[in-house]
């Protein structure tokens, strides 16, 4: 597998477009769209929150009926979610004028919204955007970044990923994009990503791939504990790098997996490291843990605790706030067999030995949680399984940007 600069542009086939539509925000991109001509097998997954927004409900449909799909359209500020039948109409509209625009079936355009809740969308407005998305479709690299700017709302940088990888004697390529920055703590998905790859492959492997995947990449991260009404996640493969059909139990199905696991864990990274008004990436590594479900409750009762991230931005070795963390995670554990580390580019640290103060210097501690990157690890000496969760400090600035949101 090689690691390269691209987006969902980086796979044959696909093309992508950003534009101004005016739907909230003004002078600013804020409608995409993914495409590509050959048919693809599409796979998502998405919120498990009851209050769902009318494009994760028409997606569900589709991916469901494993509809045959060629496009994606999203848009950023209104969320078109609490939007009743209106919101409903105004999403199948969105979709039938996009597929009218590609000469593509209605039914085959999936479509994703992010931003405000509540309120309804301008058609014309969207139909105007997409008129301009499907005139400037293109597959450079450029139309691909323009596409990850446009699904942006308080994201304060693009997230993009690519690898490619051989199978079957033919490069195979998978690209993504994300946004996401605040209400970040998916159960099932992420806020908004889309994946394109031009792998040959069952669109119920795919699924079941896919399933796996978030389960080790989006579900492992968590900005402010609030899982959204719009998390949608979707895989798209068109077949176009004419490989061998991946198969299951195969070292083709481990190596794509790979892959596609790469392509999520680096997005989802990107969005816990770009939190709302997020000073640094706070990841933690729970080892030695006596199941793997265990391993998971562990990290992500760390990475969620407010008092542990607030500490975490005021570079405070408060160790005391993590084994907190770990106590109240359900999990049974015995306390004075736990051991703490820290670790940064700045260098590793042992905060605690058997439950009880490591001999370290606190100087040395705040130098290492002043970098924009800290782990974590948590070694609960209980067995062999082990989880890595991802999230971000809290800071002033997630309480202003989340006070004036609609504004």
């Amino acid at each position: 597998m090689q690691v390269i600069d691209g987006g969902v542009n980086a796979a044959k086939g696909f093309m992508a477009s950003g534009a101004e539509a005016g739907i909230k925000y003004k002078n600013r991109k804020d409608m995409a769209l993914v495409y590509t001509k050959s048919p693809a097998v599409c796979a998502g997954t998405f919120t498990k929150n009851v209050v769902k927004a009318a494009p994760v409900l028409w997606d569900i449909d589709i991916v469901r009926q494993e509809e045959a799909v060629h496009a994606v359209v999203l848009n950023s500020g209104i969320a078109n979610a609490c939007t009743g039948g209106e919101g409903r109409k105004i999403n199948e509209r969105m979709a039938e004028k996009t597929a009218k625009a590609l000469g593509v079936g209605t039914k085959q355009v999936c479509t994703a919204s992010t931003g405000v809740i509540g309120m309804q969308m301008n058609m014309d407005a969207v139909e105007a955007g997409i008129q301009q998305l499907a005139k400037g479709l293109s597959d450079s690299r450029e139309a691909a970044a323009a596409a990850a700017s446009a699904i942006m709302t308080t994201d304060t940088v693009c997230k993009e990923a690519a690898v490619t990888l051989e199978i079957s004697g033919k490069k195979v390529t998978v690209g993504g994009m994300a946004k996401g920055s605040g209400m970040i703590h998916p159960d099932m998905a992420t806020m908004l990503s889309v994946v394109t790859t031009d792998a040959v492959i069952g669109a119920g492997l795919l699924k079941k791939i896919t399933t796996a995947v978030v389960a080790e990449s989006f579900n492992m991260i968590s900005v402010d504990r609030d899982t959204s009404t719009n998390d949608t996640f979707l895989v798209l493969a068109n077949g176009e790098a004419e490989n061998d059909e991946i198969m299951e139990g195969t070292k083709e199905c481990e190596d794509f997996m790979e892959a596609l696991t790469y392509v999520a864990v680096t997005l989802a990274k990107k969005m816990a490291a770009d939190g709302e008004g997020a000073t640094k990436l706070f990841e933690t590594k729970v080892t030695g843990a006596g199941t793997k479900e265990d391993a998971v409750i562990l990290a992500k009762s760390v990475i969620t605790s407010n008092l542990v991230k607030t500490a975490v931005y005021g570079s405070d070795a408060n160790w005391g706030r993590i084994l907190c963390a770990l106590g109240y995670s359900g999990v049974e554990f015995d306390p004075e067999k736990v051991d703490i580390t820290i670790t940064s580019a700045a260098g590793t640290l042992q905060l605690v030995e058997n439950g009880k103060a490591a001999d370290y210097s606190e100087e040395l501690a705040t130098g290492i949680l002043s970098e924009s990157s800290v782990t974590v690890v948590c070694d609960m000496k209980l067995g062999e399984c082990e989880a890595v969760a991802w999230g971000c400090d809290l800071t002033y600035d997630y309480v202003k940007i989340n006070g004036d949101y609609r504004s």
